[in-house]
């Protein structure tokens, strides 16, 4: 098999644990909260309000502000109905300040010294440059779907990545917990690489992270990942 050149990462869920992030802030600034009902909430009005971008329902939108949408959508659901607007404002940015998963960093880190690695994420490029500023996340190129004006899984976002490097699409790999990200890249030419997140969505909604043969490599973890793709 051919080592690929490019690895392009989503990042909710495979690099950052979002769940276990919000539900830590969420529970230390607004205690009694069910925090965990918010986290899952939000998430869930992620792939609506992004269907409202590709419908035409809204012109082009930033995640940040599709993640306030949803927000001001939930908030009298969870009891929070009369935050302010600056306390709002802050929760809203809790998506620049989620937490790595432990192994992030140590394998971006190994990865890093064999391969480009950028993001290929559905958030905006602010919202990703301020995350990895925050974990010490070690990209070489920040890539988003800002930059395509496309939301995964649009095949310009994963043909873009190879478009930007100048490499064919083979070259690339998209490093994914999600099946579904994972099979449009595939359907674009790219190879692709799982990563098992069991607990992405918290202890109350274990993942199944069971192999599927679709896809190049899968991994435990980014450490596993690199002890493969470091060994091809």
């Amino acid at each position: 098999m051919k080592t690929p050149r490019i690895l392009a990462f989503d990042i909710f869920g495979t690099v950052v644990d979002w769940h276990g992030s919000i539900v830590r802030e969420v529970e230390v600034l607004y205690p009694g909260v069910d925090a965990n009902a918010l986290a899952l909430a939000w998430r869930a009005g992620y792939e609506p309000a992004m269907q409202r971008v590709r419908s035409g329902e809204l012109g082009w939108t930033r995640i940040h502000e599709l993640h306030r949408l949803i927000l001001d959508g939930i908030l009298p659901g969870v009891g929070l109905a009369h935050l302010s607007e600056a306390e709002r404002q802050h929760l809203n940015r809790v998506w620049h300040r989620l937490e790595a998963w432990p192994d992030t960093v140590a394998g971006l880190t190994r990865l890093k010294t064999r391969f480009t690695l950028c993001t290929l994420s559905n958030g905006n490029i602010g919202l990703l440059t301020n995350m990895a500023k925050r974990a010490g996340l070690p990209w070489d190129c920040i890539l988003s779907a800002e930059v395509f004006r496309a939301y995964k899984p649009d095949p310009a976002t994963y043909l873009g990545v190879a478009q930007t490097f100048d490499v064919n699409p083979a070259e690339v790999t998209l490093v994914a917990t999600h099946q579904d990200d994972l099979d449009a890249a595939r359907a674009c030419g790219l190879t692709t690489a799982y990563i098992e997140r069991p607990l992405e969505f918290g202890s109350s909604r274990v993942k199944d992270v069971s192999p599927d043969p679709a896809n190049t490599w899968h991994a435990r973890d980014l450490v596993h990942l690199a002890e493969q793709l470091m060994a091809v």
